[in-house]
């Protein structure tokens, strides 16, 4: 390990104090006197012992060791990590938002609850749907709340034999999960040469046991469904309702409606596709808008105007139940909020247009260098195919090591699984054009050193502090504790 920063129980020296309490201005205690004995320590906590300097610097160089869209380009396909404006954190920021509880009454939040019950319209006019709730923690939540309304939905007009929930095999790993889990058995359907749903198979899969349909548009090689109207039709002829994935919703927003295409059901991840740093797991938010006949099944409360006053509603005999405690990560609502008050709809739609030419510039610039699977138009995203480079021994991974070499973040890998040696690229709506050229040059450099030295690309990455992990040894079995070391003296024997 290269220039490793020592965990900061390794620094200082015993006795060594950053701060120190101020003298008591009360008569002092034992302390078995405050606290029951059986919740005693029986021996001090082993905690750092280190100057203020020590502790700051510590946390400062942990802090620059961190990677995120702040400090380089981060192309990371099928999940969104789009430049975040500074303005949704100083509006979330906002006394009046950041220091609320959700136990206050009603007429102390009204402001809060405005802004949540005017996101609702926005995402509503945006999804081309009726009503939504905001509650939902992330996507996968919101999937599984979809789910949910369309199984309250089916049993409520007597078809609760409906159990099959129909996903592409270019689907995201969360639309099989969410459905398994909500106790659907998933059916898969094939893609075409064209990389969309095929619809011949589409029509000889469903069925009277068909729930509904889970897709992602554009899908997750960056294709937009070129056949969506008639994949809306052949569900919908089949009783089930068809549920859009939101993923990908960067690449639409202001320009056309998962409405007019025909779903049923819509999420958002609003910390992708409305902003929110969310790399390292959330917080997330994944509101569930649906259309008219559905918006009885969505979870309580619900955010409701009555004249000039808003307030949470409970008494809906049709809900789902609750999804969330209180009412989800309203710091990430407040930010959503602001993203498109700050865009308005002119706005959105040019950070569509300005993510898809992006997108289609590095694909037509790299294709040359890499195989192209679908050579199509792509929209947000595309992916390529490491197989060229695969013939000289380098893989995939590899070519994600070598990257982190030249200060890029590796794109998403061996995704979607219908390509082999995937390499999916969403390089996003605010990224210069030298920023572009920057990566395709060093893109086009990993791919000639797979030709001709290929050993640089497999043994990498060389310049970072920590070299080739064992990815999975580090998610399987990580070591998340530290123990102090054993004294000397009691050192031996073991």
């Amino acid at each position: 390990m290269q220039g490793s920063v020592p965990l900061i129980f390794e620094k200082g020296a015993p006795g060594r104090r950053a701060y120190e309490l101020p003298e008591l201005d009360v008569d002092e205690r034992p302390v078995e006197e405050l606290i029951p004995a059986e919740l005693l320590r029986r021996e001090p906590p082993a905690l750092p012992e280190v100057s203020e300097p020590e502790a700051v610097r510590h946390f400062i160089a942990l802090s620059r060791r961190n990677y995120g869209v702040d400090v380089g380009f981060y192309p990371l396909g099928s999940c969104t990590m789009k430049y975040n404006p500074k303005i949704n954190e100083l509006a979330a920021s906002l006394p009046g938002f950041a220091h609320i509880h959700p136990y206050q009454p009603e007429e102390t939040v009204q402001g809060a609850l405005e802004l949540m019950y005017t996101l609702e319209q926005y995402l509503c006019e945006i999804a081309g749907m009726s009503r939504a709730t905001l509650q939902p923690a992330a996507g996968a939540h919101g999937e599984l709340l979809g789910l949910m309304i369309m199984k309250a939905y089916h049993e409520s007009r007597g078809e609760g034999h409906r159990v099959e929930i129909i996903v592409p095999d270019s689907a995201h790993g969360t639309n099989p999960a969410s459905a398994a889990m909500c106790g659907y058995k998933v059916v898969q359907v094939r893609s075409n040469e064209r990389g969309s749903v095929d619809v011949e198979e589409l029509r000889r899969l469903v069925g009277p046991n068909t729930a509904g349909l889970m897709l992602t548009n554009p899908n997750t090689l960056g294709l937009f469904e070129e056949d969506i109207l008639e994949v809306a039709q052949i569900v919908h002829d089949a009783g089930g309702l068809l549920y859009y994935d939101g993923a990908n919703a960067n690449a639409i927003l202001g320009r056309c409606r998962p409405g007019d295409m025909g779903f049923d059901i819509v999420h958002f991840n609003l910390h992708k596709t409305f902003s929110t740093p969310h790399g390292g797991g959330g917080p997330g938010a994944g509101p569930i808008a649906v259309r008219e006949d559905l918006v009885p099944f969505l979870p309580v409360p619900m955010v409701e105007k009555d004249g000039d006053r808003y307030y949470l509603d409970y008494d809906r005999p049709h809900a789902v139940g609750r999804i969330k405690a209180f009412y989800g990560n309203f710091g990430v609502l407040v930010r959503a909020y602001t993203y498109i008050r700050r865009l308005g709809a002119e706005g959105l739609r040019a950070v569509s247009e300005q993510a898809v030419i992006n997108a289609n510039y590095l694909m037509t610039r790299l294709a040359e260098y890499y195989e192209l699977p679908y050579k199509r138009r792509c929209m947000h995203e595309f992916v390529l195919s490491g197989v060229r480079q695969k013939k000289h021994g380098v893989r995939t991974l590899d070519i994600a090591k070598r990257l982190l070499d030249f200060g890029v973040h590796a794109p998403t890998v061996y995704f979607p699984l219908i390509v082999d040696e995937a390499i999916m690229i969403e390089p996003t709506e605010t990224e210069s054009k030298e920023t572009l050229d920057e990566f395709v040059e060093i893109m086009i450099r990993i791919a000639r050193e797979a030709e001709e030295n290929p050993d640089v690309v497999r043994t990498a990455p060389h310049n970072t502090p920590v070299k080739r992990l064992d990815e999975a040894r580090a998610a399987r079995h990580p070591v998340l504790c530290w123990c102090p070391p054993v004294p000397a003296e009691n050192a031996g024997g073991q």
